[in-house]
């Protein structure tokens, strides 16, 4: 398949979410409740219905695990010592964990996987959701942990549990991968009925990202903006894609998958824990914007080297 032909129809509606909420066409509380109808009841039933179907037994790949999470921890610590001497010159562990978040954490749902179904189908699902459910526990924890040291309030393991649990692609995926293990079958009006929910996740989500893309303005230190979206688009596919094929020797397919996933800009989870934080918030709104628009010449060149 040609590579304009997988990412024009993403960009395409991407771009109508963004004319949309620009234009005013749509208010900010049009796209609020857009987003909660896509990632409160959309997309999880997209999840759940996938990962019940799932290949339980070919998704989970210590190798491919490996493979990703290596490279993610490797670049959050880069960014450490990045933030540290270059940008802030100063020891802040709550600023310093916040931008390693921002330079390491993707935008799997809304942007990875669309890639992924647009270029490759649906056979790998089970290990793609595999990897979005423990990404975000991995890279929130580390980022909580570390802001703790210089913070003044004690971190709450109860808290950020419940947080994680109650999380809907997490909390989707895990039902999900209960009721494949326990050999459930969904009975046919109740399956036609998630189905209907399911369908409009992708577009709903690609829609979504653009309308709120209107709201992210690139801030005036936009030079950590775009160091931390060379780390996230670049730096990290190539350390993903070379530990997955010179070390672990990946199955081209699981390969793929790997690199496109974190070949993802930055998610906006990630700003959201910056405002919880109260460190780095216009640095990583910029990342956001930037990384996104950039992305398009990211995907476009991995995916000519790995299809």
């Amino acid at each position: 398949m040609h590579i304009f032909s997988i990412i024009f129809p993403l960009i395409f509606l991407v771009l109508c979410g963004f004319i949309c909420s620009r234009s005013t066409f749509l208010s900010q509380g049009h796209v609020e409740g857009l987003s909660k109808f896509t990632f409160y009841i959309s997309v999880p039933a997209f999840l759940f219905l996938n990962m019940a179907k799932a290949d339980l037994q070919n998704s989970v790949s210590l190798y491919g695990f490996l493979s990703f999470y290596i490279p993610v921890i490797l670049i959050f610590l880069l960014a450490l010592v990045i933030d540290r001497f270059y940008l802030s010159k100063q020891s802040h562990y709550e600023r310093h964990s916040v931008f390693a978040l921002g330079s390491s954490y993707s935008n799997t749902v809304l942007v990875g996987l669309p890639i992924i179904i647009a270029a490759m189908g649906d056979q790998m699902m089970g290990i793609i959701f595999m990897i979005i459910t423990f990404h975000s526990a991995l890279l929130f924890t580390f980022t909580f942990l570390i802001s703790a040291k210089g913070s003044k309030h004690a971190f709450s393991w109860s808290k950020f549990a419940k947080n994680m649990l109650l999380n809907p692609v997490v909390l989707s995926i895990s039902s999900g991968i209960a009721v494949n293990a326990a050999g459930i079958s969904l009975f046919d009006n109740l399956n036609t009925g998630l189905t209907l929910l399911a369908q409009p996740a992708i577009p709903c989500a690609l829609f979504v990202l653009g309308a709120n893309l209107a709201f992210y303005k690139v801030a005036e230190n936009w030079r950590g903006a775009i160091i931390a979206s060379i780390l996230k688009l670049f730096i990290l596919p190539s350390l993903v894609f070379l530990i997955g094929k010179t070390i672990f020797q990946l199955q081209p397919a699981l390969l793929n998958v790997l690199v496109l996933l974190s070949a993802s800009p930055l998610g906006v989870n990630a700003y959201l824990i910056a405002c919880q934080i109260k460190q780095h918030q216009a640095t990583l709104a910029s990342t956001v914007v930037i990384s996104t628009v950039l992305s398009v010449f990211s995907f476009s060149f991995w995916l000519s080297v790995l299809l």
